[in-house]
C-alpha cells in the first residue's frame, strides 16, 4: 500500500507544456544573426545549458556567456522571447493540475535554470497563474534530475517528505531517478493515461 499524496510534483517541459527545441534555436538565430548551428552548439555542445541547469553559473553569466560564444549579445527579453515561442501550454494536463491542486499541494520541478523560474508569467502566465511560488527550476537545488539531490532538496524547501510526493516526469530516467530517491512517481505518456492514473490515487 503506497503513502498518501500531500505533495503532485509536476514537470514542466514535456508534461504541462510542449517544448520544441528547434522553435527556440530559431528565434535566438534571428536574433543574434547566427546561424542555427552555431546556436545549438553554443547552449548545448559547450555544455553551458548544463552548467545553468544545475546551477553551477548566475542567470546574469549564462546570459553574457552565451553571447559571447554567438558573437552577439543575448539580452533577457531575447532569451524569454525564444523559451516563450518553444512552449505551448497542455490546457488538459493544467486543467488536471487545477483539480488534483482542490486535493494536495503542487508544485513544478524542472531541469532549467532559474530564470525561467522567475519570468513564468512571461514564457506561460497560465503556469504562473496557478503554481505561483512553488516552481523550481533544478538550478536551485544545484544538481539536475535523476540526481537524487535534485529531488530531495526540492522537497525539503517544500516541506514534505520524499514518499508523500508523487513525481509526473515524461522522461524514464528522471521517473526512476525520483523512485530511487524515495518518492512515487508516473512517467507521463499522454493526458489520458494521467487522467487515469490520478483517478485510481484519488487525486481526480
Amino acid at each position: 500500500m503506497t503513502a498518501s499524496i500531500s505533495l503532485v510534483l509536476f514537470d514542466l517541459d514535456g508534461v504541462l507544456c510542449h517544448y520544441d527545441r528547434s522553435v527556440r534555436v530559431d528565434r535566438l538565430a534571428s536574433s543574434t544573426l547566427q546561424s542555427t548551428e552555431a546556436v545549438r552548439h553554443a547552449i548545448w555542445g559547450t555544455g553551458l545549458e548544463s552548467r545553468a541547469d544545475a546551477g553551477l553559473i548566475g542567470d546574469e553569466d549564462y546570459l553574457d556567456e552565451l553571447g559571447r560564444l554567438l558573437g552577439s549579445p543575448v539580452t533577457l527579453d531575447a532569451w524569454l522571447d525564444a523559451r516563450r515561442a518553444a512552449m505551448t501550454l497542455d490546457a488538459e494536463v493544467l486543467g488536471m493540475a487545477r483539480t488534483v491542486s482542490t486535493r494536495c499541494r503542487i508544485a513544478i520541478l524542472t531541469n532549467n535554470c532559474r530564470l525561467l523560474a522567475l519570468h513564468m508569467d512571461r514564457l506561460c502566465p497560465e503556469v504562473a497563474a496557478l503554481f505561483g511560488d512553488t516552481i523550481h527550476a533544478t538550478a536551485s537545488f544545484g544538481a539536475t534530475k535523476p540526481a537524487p539531490q535534485a529531488y530531495l532538496r526540492c522537497v525539503e524547501a517544500l516541506s514534505v517528505s520524499p514518499g508523500e510526493t508523487l513525481f509526473i516526469d515524461d522522461v524514464e530516467a528522471n521517473v526512476v531517478g525520483a523512485l530511487r530517491a524515495g518518492l512515487q512517481a508516473y512517467e507521463f505518456t499522454d493526458a489520458a493515461a494521467l487522467a487515469l492514473e490520478l483517478e485510481a490515487r484519488e487525486l481526480a
